[in-house]
């Protein structure tokens, strides 16, 4: 195994559930797979992140010690990885760390955007004696782009296929696409929620992380009206380059939404919110010009076995990046092990298209151990 091109990918999103890290092989024909382990986020952990989220709960001192705990978390979770492939860190090249959003604001929300990730790289470099690349997103930001998304170029290395017309669809907390034309620029963008409202609903009814394979929204109708208003969000009829979070679709966003409609049961309004993500993805990928021929979903709702039906009555030609030969679950975590990949050869990252940066550039800050 040519060890000058092995990495490891970090990636915990904006469900914080887990943190995935994944071990990837990078070779001339193409990336492979070498190992993945999943780290479950601690409730306590889990309630600090969402604290920070909240202008009225988040502090300095908060920011400070959930940093230090989420670089050791990380670090816990490249040693386990490290361990189970049998790997040693002189090995591995460099981890590419994506960090946990806790706020994240656009340029078209304000005159001063800005996108801030934790979970201290020095405790990751220092625990684990390995190279670590993090702070992706601001350089984009800097160049007067939207920060995110980030993973269309890496769609575009590993998914992109001559003569023929995808849609990489990454459905996370947050919904992404990728368009990947037979003749054309690729070009991405956020489509709004993901997983986000329905977990947040489940978590509140169900007393669960999220609705396992959407078999509490099979139980539920569809609520036109509530759908309509929801639909009607500036966000969704924004142009692209655009993104979003937790800071827009939260619980504050859902109570307004619901106003006037309390006699909706809670199975109708997660079926409403199964709906709206589906609906969603669904509307931004029909406004695409040209002909669409494969459409691939990735992320969290790659495994909700009702929303994959919906998008398939939606659009017939879905299906999981499994049939492409990667996991859904491990999409995002390769992303940052290439984008890592990227930073070690001074190699741009971004796609200008996608995110509206002024250029293409190098992302990413380097950690040494």
């Amino acid at each position: 195994m040519n060890e000058e091109h092995l990495f490891i990918g970090i990636m915990s999103g904006t469900s914080i559930d887990a943190v995935d890290a994944v071990a990837v092989q990078f070779k001339a024909e193409g990336i492979r797979v070498v190992d993945s382990v999943s780290e479950p986020i601690p409730c306590s952990l889990k309630q600090q992140i969402l604290d920070l989220c909240d202008p009225n709960r988040d502090s300095v001192h908060l920011l400070g010690e959930t940093d230090h705990q989420l670089g050791r978390l990380y670090a816990k979770a490249s040693l386990t990885l490290l361990k189970k492939s049998q790997l040693s860190a002189s090995q591995i090249s460099a981890i590419g760390c994506h960090g946990q959003t806790i706020r994240h604001v656009t340029p078209s929300e304000s005159s001063v955007p800005f996108s801030l990730q934790i979970g201290d790289a020095n405790i990751i470099a220092a625990q684990t004696g390995i190279a670590v690349v993090t702070d992706f997103r601001r350089k984009d930001m800097a160049l007067g782009g939207q920060g995110a998304p980030l993973v269309p170029a890496f769609h575009e290395y590993c998914f992109a296929k001559q003569g023929v017309s995808r849609v990489i669809v990454n459905i996370g907390g947050i919904s992404n696409i990728t368009s990947l034309p037979a003749n054309g620029v690729c070009t991405g963008f956020d489509t709004g929620p993901g997983n986000i409202l329905m977990d947040l609903w489940a978590q509140i009814h169900l007393g669960t992380h999220y609705d396992d394979n959407g078999d509490w929204a099979a139980r539920g109708s569809v609520n036109q009206d509530l759908l309509a208003k929801m639909k009607c969000c500036e966000f969704f009829s924004q142009p692209a380059p655009k993104s979003t979070g937790r800071e827009l679709f939260n619980l504050q966003w859902l109570t307004a939404q619901m106003e006037g409609s309390t006699d909706i049961s809670p199975e109708d309004v997660q079926a409403t919110l199964l709906a709206l993500t589906a609906d969603t993805i669904f509307g931004e990928i029909q406004a695409l010009n040209g002909p669409l021929e494969e459409v691939y979903i990735c992320g969290g709702g790659a495994y909700n076995v009702q929303l994959m039906a919906k998008l398939s009555e939606l659009m017939p030609q879905v299906n999981t990046t499994e049939a492409l030969g990667m996991s859904p679950s491990l999409v995002e975590g390769c992303a940052f092990a290439w984008l890592a990949k990227r930073r070690l050869a001074s190699s741009t990252g971004n796609l200008s298209a996608v995110t509206g940066a002024k250029k293409e550039a190098v992302l990413g800050a380097l950690y040494h151990p």
